[in-house]
This record gives C-alpha cells, structure tokens and sequence, in this order.
C-alpha cells in the first residue's frame, strides 16, 4: 500500500507575501502620506480659532470701554503706527451696523467647536463643508479689505486686528486644502497635489506676502518714526 503524501504542517507554512501599494510597489512616495490628517485639521481649527477669539475678544473689550469713557486710551495703542484707536472708530470697524470684534467673538468658538467634533473622528458631510468654506471666504474677503483699509486709509495698524489676520489666514487656506483632498472642490490631480502636498509651504507664501505687502506700505512710516525718536 502506498503512503499518502505528507501534508506541511500550519507552522511550517511560509506566509503569502501582503500586497503592496501600487506606488509603493513602483518605488514611489506614499501619498497618503502627505495628505492632511484629520486629527491635524482638527487642531488647526481649534488653535486657530483660539487665536482669533483671543484677538476679537481684546478689541471688543477695547470697543466697549472706548463707549463708557470716551477719553480711554486703548491698550493696543502703542504708537503712531500700532494703534486700534482709528480702525476701531472707523466706518470700516462698524460694517455691519455694530463692531466688527462682535462677529470674530461669535464665529470662532462656533470654529473651535466644529474642530473639536473633528477631533472626535466624527464625519460631517459635504454641503456642511462647502458651506462653512463660502462663509470663511467670505470673511477672508473681509480681512483683505481691512488690510486695504489700514494700509492705504488709516495708515496704521492694528495690533490686535493683525491677530485677527494671522488667524484667518490658515483656518482659510486648510479648508481650501481639506475641501479639495475629499474631492468637495473638483480639480485636476496635479493640482491636488500641488495644493495638499505642499500646504505648509503654500501658507508660509501666504504670510511673506502679507508682511512684504504690510512694510512696503507702512516701512517708510515706520523708519520715519524711529529716526525721529
């Protein structure tokens, strides 16, 4: 009688090799690797809008005080060309029939708590998305004409304003970011990868431009203040 064959035992079974990523495969980076993490998007939001309303929330109190003692002298008045006494008092500073601050104090902690409900791993759904990018561009509009406004009508900047400003400026530009990693904005794959890729560059861009474009305006102001001083 023959012998049947052995049969290879479980542990000396050589386990089947997993499957590789396509770019992995080909040597290539892992993209996913480069993409926005929720969690990372989460703090943006949350940081964030905590600078904002610390920023928003010291000119209402400043907007406040300035109505109850029309002789006060503002906090973030430090100097001909840092000084929130003009912005405050402005036309601009009241564009919806009240200050300006009063919508920052409204609007961030909703941001912030939006971030912390991303933070929970919590998916919220495009139009939500979609809507919330159309009322931050809508605010980054805001902030563009307020940067006009102080450069070339006030001539001087607001201390507290500009907190305002370095705020807005990532809390804009990653929701660009996430809305286009999701596909919610449709672009072409180069340009999603230009744009999520390399973000962190992209804003760093965003910044230099607003400094360059602050001291190409205000710079012989301010050189002209520090020679008389």
């Amino acid at each position: 009688m023959s012998e049947s064959p052995t049969r290879p035992s479980r542990a000396g079974r050589t386990p089947a090799p997993r499957a590789q990523r396509p770019d992995a495969a080909a040597g290539l980076p892992d993209v996913d690797a480069k993409n926005l993490s929720t969690r990372a998007f989460g703090w943006v939001l949350v940081v964030a809008g905590a600078v904002g309303l610390v920023g928003a929330a010291w000119l209402a109190i400043e907007k406040y005080l300035k109505l109850v003692d029309p002789n006060h002298v503002a906090s973030c008045s430090l100097n001909p060309f840092l000084d929130c006494g003009p912005a405050m008092a402005s036309w601009q500073g009241t564009l919806l029939g009240f200050p300006n601050p009063y919508l920052g104090v409204a609007a961030f902690p909703v941001v912030m708590t939006i971030g912390v409900v991303v933070l929970t791993g919590a998916r919220l759904p495009r139009w939500f998305w979609l809507t919330m990018l159309a009322v931050t561009t809508v605010a980054m509009g805001l902030v563009v004409f307020l940067v006009w406004t102080s450069l070339y009508v006030l001539v001087v900047l607001c201390p507290f304003c500009m907190v305002v400003w370095a705020a807005m400026i990532p809390l804009f530009w990653y929701q660009v970011v996430h809305a286009v990693q999701e596909g919610y904005l449709p672009v072409g794959e180069g340009a999603k990868r230009l744009v999520v890729d390399n973000r962190g560059i992209l804003l760093a861009v965003m910044y230099v431009l607003l400094v360059a474009w602050v001291f190409l305006e205000m710079g012989p102001t301010i050189v002209t203040y520090l020679q008389s001083t």
